[in-house]
């Protein structure tokens, strides 16, 4: 049986374990504030870029240039540049875990194809770095401070790659924020772009009048389109992040709690059982002299 400053020292240690928890809790609270606040203003500007791609689409629809766009040309896909978009610290539950799991199971699911890495998250770059993976690129310290022109110059440089065709398809795995309890593992092709096929009368269709061709507007909007769906999953991603970090500190908080209950319980009953074991050495000891 543990002596009672040997459980008293664990009562201290699990406490200052859930001091430490209960402040990554409150800071992962704010910070995940912040990122859902720029989730959500982000969701208009995407929706929006996404319905003047279709209404542009719809229009290009008779232009044979339109169907010349290096960004919309399909190919076998031989060799495919996969974004995996993970986290650079732990302590957030399964949200690595999963995301990890999810790219493997990627690349499983394409024994013919050559699936190149890009990177981003210490833990992600750290996993796959030990197991000698093809790394395109990798990335470290971008979801703390989601910038625009970060995830524009990836994007930008897997655009050069197709274009050259040294990849046939771009895809992006990251956690996709629901609401705090829920996190949504989801991989998106990004390359090539699939256009919204045109439809007549379509709700929301927008007739254009064109000072450049509808073929022009599709080069200029694709690259913009493509851009903002890698900077839309990195702030997805880090709200995601921040979500599963708090819920997993509110757990490791709670679990904490509950075991310095059991821990104080056994004390008493040890040191009960002490002060019994005293007094029956006392009496014992009375009655023998006595």
């Amino acid at each position: 049986m543990p002596s009672l400053i040997d459980i008293r020292r664990r009562i201290r240690s699990v406490k200052n374990t859930q001091q430490i928890t209960k402040a990554m809790k409150m800071v992962s609270a704010a910070k995940l504030r912040r990122a859902q606040d720029r989730v959500i203003r982000s969701r208009p500007y995407g929706g929006m870029l996404r319905s003047v791609l279709a209404n542009v689409a719809a229009a290009a629809a008779l232009d044979d240039l339109a169907g010349q766009n290096e960004l919309l040309a399909r190919r076998e896909e031989h060799n495919v540049l996969l974004l995996v978009l993970s986290a650079d610290k732990g302590l957030a539950g399964a949200f690595n875990t999963n995301l990890i799991k999810g790219a493997q199971r990627f690349i499983k699911e394409r024994p013919q194809a050559s699936v190149k890495l890009e990177l981003i998250g210490r833990k992600g770059r750290d996993f796959f770095r030990k197991r000698h993976a093809a790394i395109a690129g990798e990335s470290i310290g971008l979801a703390n401070k989601p910038a625009y022109n970060d995830t524009a110059a990836i994007a930008r440089r897997a655009m050069d790659m197709f274009r050259r065709a040294e990849i046939d398809a771009v895809y992006i795995i990251y956690n996709e924020f629901k609401s705090v309890a829920t996190q949504k593992l989801t991989v998106s092709r990004v390359l090539p772009v699939e256009l919204p096929a045109a439809a007549a009368g379509r709700p929301g269709t927008v007739d254009y009048i064109f000072e450049q061709s509808p073929a022009a507007m599709l080069d200029v909007l694709l690259p913009r389109y493509v851009e903002m769906e890698f900077f839309h999953a990195l702030i997805e991603s880090s709200a995601a992040e921040h979500a599963a970090r708090m819920t997993a500190m509110d757990a490791a908080t709670s679990n904490a709690a509950e075991m310095i209950d059991k821990l104080t319980l056994f004390l008493n009953r040890v040191r009960q059982a002490s002060i019994t074991k005293e007094i029956i050495e006392v009496v014992s000891g009375a009655a023998a002299a006595g």
